[in-house]
């Protein structure tokens, strides 16, 4: 069995699991004021509260807290414009929805 690093190696999105920290490479196309078109990558760190539906079609919720309020991002699996996901730590879970996580105030242990 190969480890990987989790510093640089990416993670398909079948691969992903509730209460996974994780960084979510989009790619974001843009118009600038010259009406060209430019793309760049936006990068969204979050927890990975819940994954719906089978392996060719679902989606995955990734929450994070920006500058004091949380931010909820559902993302399809089969989104085309992710260009990748890093996973940065695993918590250890023992449901599959962590809804209960918005308004929670303990802190959960992380997985070695």
């Amino acid at each position: 069995m190969t480890v990987k690093s989790t510093a640089s190696a990416s993670i398909t999105p079948d691969e992903l699991k509730p209460g996974m920290v994780v960084k979510i490479h989009q790619k974001i196309k843009e118009l600038n004021t010259k009406g060209e078109e430019k793309e760049r990558i936006q990068i969204f760190e979050g927890t990975v509260l819940s994954i719906r539906g089978n392996k060719n079609n679902g989606t995955f919720t990734v929450r994070k807290i920006s500058n004091g309020f949380a931010v909820e991002k559902i993302f399809p699996k089969r989104l085309p414009s992710i260009a990748k996901i890093e996973p940065v730590r695993a918590f250890k879970v023992r449901r599959a929805k962590l809804y209960y996580t918005r308004d929670y105030g303990k802190k959960m242990k992380e997985i070695k």
